[in-house]
């Protein structure tokens, strides 16, 4: 369903004024009936305006839970102040104006050291060293004892690994953004509908951290 959305401003020749009813960049604000609120993504407590956290979007829209599973229900279906909430999961901020911006899903980040990373970001940053906007690549979080998280970087079967490693070390990425390896694979796995299968990647990634770690960049 949707839950907001921007719609062409509008000229009150009334007092010409005109009403903002469109933000680039922004998804717009909620449909009447829904509400937008952005949350700390583990204490559920309401951020200030401008600040990044969990989307949740609350409305006669929100379902009452998945059948016959509770426990899926009660990750993403959530109580707050008497309204039921439905976790997003998205990452993103409400302006000063109530519109929303979404920043990235948080199935798309990787805490390391406590600090939450962009795997987009991440992905960005390496393509513009590479200056290669369409590379087949892919960064992925998998498990790492010592700082929670680490990135694995995925790139597919023919490309110049050797050379990708070399442009990531020298092109100044935040060290917590750096992938800790760089992995060749026979392909990126994607779903039927041609999107990114992010759980097959990182299962992928997984198996291939752990193997020897020869192709480590930091």
């Amino acid at each position: 369903p949707v839950a907001a959305t921007n719609v062409p401003d509008r000229l009150d020749t009334r007092d010409w004024n005109v009403q903002i009813g469109c933000k680039p960049g922004t998804v717009g604000m909620p449909l009447p009936g829904t509400a937008c609120r952005v949350v700390d993504p583990d204490s559920h407590t309401t951020l200030p305006v401008g600040t990044d956290g969990m989307i949740l979007i609350g409305g006669v829209q929100v379902m009452t839970g998945y059948l016959d599973d509770p426990q899926r229900t009660a990750k993403a279906v959530i109580e707050i102040d008497s309204l039921r909430w439905y976790r997003s999961g998205d990452r993103g901020h409400l302006d000063e104006d109530g519109f929303l911006t979404i920043v990235d899903r948080y199935s798309r980040f990787a805490k390391i050291g406590g600090e939450m990373i962009s795997l987009t970001r991440v992905e960005d940053a390496i393509r513009e060293a590479l200056d290669d906007k369409d590379s087949e690549l892919l960064a992925v979080n998998v498990p790492d004892e010592r700082k929670g998280e680490r990135i694995v970087l995925l790139v597919e079967d023919g490309a110049d690994a050797d050379g990708m490693r070399e442009a990531i070390g020298a092109c100044g990425l935040h060290p917590l953004m750096m992938p800790a390896e760089v992995r060749v694979v026979a392909g990126i796995p994607k779903l039927g509908s041609g999107k990114l299968d992010i759980r097959a990647a990182r299962a992928l990634a997984s198996k291939a951290a752990s193997a020897p770690r020869e192709e480590t960049v930091a």
